[in-house]
């Protein structure tokens, strides 16, 4: 997987400290992300510009990393006391949930739990539209989605996912260990989802509009758990 951009290379290199290959434009001329790579001892390989834009077809600002493939945590790492997980049900827009990402790393969320198959995962896009906070949060991926949700109730987790017809999110009480599903773009939260979870929430809309970008309700939804819970 590519890194790229000032502010995600900085994150990964300030945190993870090190790189399997790191490309910089010839004329880069950041010198806080320059101090930092000759801290860390990094030999960087210079390019042209022309060189990097075929590496990665966005702005890349003149660095990329080369890391590898991104390493996924163990569902048990991101369960503990009070906690706040959030599960995106089949999400399919990386720059959605890129932005998931970032809202979660500011609202001090436990985890992200994703499925294996038909969603989104963790990649290059991901990580530049997370600013590079992707580094800093602990994303576990899971083969059934149904049995994890059973999982965590067995942790004691209570399950909260979101729909169009459910309960206020604001009339609902989120004590204790928190897990709150986002549903597709598409298609919402699944109904076996549904029937696994323990609340069905909802974000009141006025008649102009449908729905809220997955990534919105997400966020509106997050900080009233993070508000309720004093984290």
């Amino acid at each position: 997987m590519l890194i790229y951009g000032k502010n995600s290379c900085y994150e990964y290199l300030k945190k993870r400290k090190n790189a399997k290959t790191l490309y910089l434009d010839m004329s880069f001329s950041d010198q806080k992300l320059i101090s930092l790579i000759e801290s860390l001892k990094i030999e960087p390989h210079f390019c042209r510009k022309s060189e990097l834009d075929q590496l990665a077809k966005e702005n890349h600002q003149g660095i990329i990393i080369d890391v590898g493939d991104y390493e996924y945590c163990d569902l048990d790492d991101i369960i503990c006391d009070n906690g706040l997980i959030v599960i995106l049900d089949h999400l399919e827009d990386t720059h959605n949930f890129g932005a998931i990402i970032r809202t979660c790393a500011a609202a001090g969320v436990d985890g992200i739990i994703i499925p294996k198959d038909r969603s989104v995962s963790v990649n290059s896009t991901v990580m530049k539209t997370s600013v590079g906070t992707a580094i800093n949060m602990k994303i576990c991926m899971v083969t059934n989605l149904n049995q994890t949700l059973n999982y965590l109730k067995s942790k004691n987790y209570w399950i909260y996912a979101s729909d169009m017809d459910g309960a206020s999110y604001t009339s609902v009480s989120y004590d204790g260990n928190v897990a709150l599903v986002i549903g597709n773009e598409g298609k919402g939260v699944s109904e076996l989802i549904k029937k696994s979870s323990d609340y069905i929430i909802s974000i009141p809309m006025s008649e102009k509009c449908e729905s809220l970008n997955a990534s919105v309700a997400a966020g509106i939804l997050i900080y009233e758990v993070r508000r309720q819970k004093n984290l």
